[in-house]
């Protein structure tokens, strides 16, 4: 095993004392392994992991129905299933329309299948709706806010913007709302956040997810201490102090949800055991594709040969890490007051060239603020409420 991966996980040891992998339940399957972009903060082709220039562009329908098998023989009564890339539209909509229902006859009965698609929004056009239609696939797009602050990074290969592209396909999108999962957004602090999550309203979506760059302790992100952390917290009050639900943000709903006792829902934030796979367009089983930015290999999963490559991943050390909760955390996080909510932060955003992922996130101050902030808030909010209690009386 490679030193970089926790190197004291005796998963043998830990089966004989009576702990279980949880299943795959989340596919991301790389349809395409090229892009129509060239964003400049982009893990797939921006990192220090560049097999994609050794893959297969095109994922074959044959492939797509092995994976598919291995997922129907590993996985449990519900499993999602997400078109991803590169760019996965690039594909085009007549292969799109094969995978789709390759997945859908194979995965679908006796079980709930719930398809998604990741996509830049350039290609969407009524050919792909009426595909994503037809086999309710939901899709997410990426977009950065204004136009401003989405060009600043997400540009064509010749320098100029997407933005207009995308504008146009979230439009059409939004004519379909049964099929619209929400915007994805990577966290800039040269936008303005309010001006950014403003942006983002404009075209409706039923959830935002903001992500934080996927920087590590080896190369840390621009900007002062906490500085995201105090971005995102001015979005979290303008979002918390609407009059009306807006949209959903993953990331909030997630933190108050954890500040209440509940669960997260992302691997951004909380405990709850990593079930997620990538398949790469030649088949090869994966890890979440973000730990490209760690080093190159980070996301092979070395399994054994023989029997299904889906089983046999979740024996591996890497995969188990992400499922055993704070007993995968460092000293320094385990010790922490908010371990539970924070969880640590994205597995990605932990690593150290010098000692692996065993360390607290490079954004760890940054998470600190937001939570603190938030637990603020609702701790003022929960105070309202007991002062407008009744007190006694018959």
């Amino acid at each position: 095993m490679d030193g970089r991966w926790p190197d004291d996980l005796d998963v043998t040891a830990l089966t004989a004392q009576g702990w279980r992998p949880k299943r795959f339940n989340q596919f991301v399957v790389k349809i395409h392994s090229r892009c129509n972009l060239a964003c400049g903060y982009c893990y797939v082709y921006e990192s220090a992991d560049q097999s994609w220039r050794d893959q297969p562009k095109i994922m074959t329908e044959a492939v797509l129905t092995e994976a598919c098998r291995q997922i129907d023989e590993h996985a449990g009564a519900t499993v999602s299933l997400v078109f991803h890339g590169g760019e996965p539209l690039l594909a085009g909509a007549a292969h799109l329309d094969r995978l789709a229902a390759a997945a859908t006859s194979i995965l679908s009965p006796g079980r709930r299948l719930r398809l998604g698609l990741q996509t830049n929004g350039l290609l969407l056009d009524p050919r792909m709706i009426e595909v994503c239609d037809r086999w309710g696939i939901r899709v997410a797009v990426s977009l950065d806010g204004d136009e401003a602050g989405h060009d600043r990074h997400r540009k064509f290969r010749d320098g100029s913007g997407s933005h207009a592209g995308v504008a146009r396909g979230l439009r059409l999108l939004q004519q379909h709302r049964h099929l619209y999962a929400g915007l994805l957004c990577t966290v800039d602090l040269a936008n303005d956040p309010v001006t950014t999550y403003e942006a983002l309203l404009e075209f409706e979506p039923p959830t935002v997810d903001f992500l934080l760059p996927h920087a590590n302790w080896t190369t840390p992100p621009v900007g002062a201490r906490a500085a995201y952390g105090q971005w995102l917290s001015q979005i979290f009050d303008r979002w918390f102090d609407a009059p009306v639900r807006e949209s959903g943000v993953r990331l909030f709903d997630d933190i108050l949800a954890l500040t209440l006792g509940g669960t997260g829902t992302s691997e951004s934030v909380g405990l709850q055991p990593i079930r997620v796979a990538v398949i790469e367009t030649d088949g090869a089983v994966e890890q979440v594709d973000t730990l490209k930015t760690a080093f190159a290999g980070a996301t092979r999963v070395h399994a054994a040969a023989g029997g299904n490559p889906l089983d046999q991943a979740l024996r591996q050390p890497q995969i188990v890490a992400r499922q055993l909760g704070a007993e995968a955390l460092c000293r320094t996080c385990r010790d922490c007051e908010i371990h539970e909510i924070c969880g640590g932060g994205n597995y990605t955003h932990r690593f150290h060239a010098g000692n692996g992922f065993l360390n607290p996130s490079v954004y760890c101050s940054d998470l600190t603020f937001l939570i603190g902030h938030i637990r603020a808030r609702v701790s003022g909010e929960l105070a309202k409420i007991r002062t407008r209690r009744p007190t006694g009386g018959d």
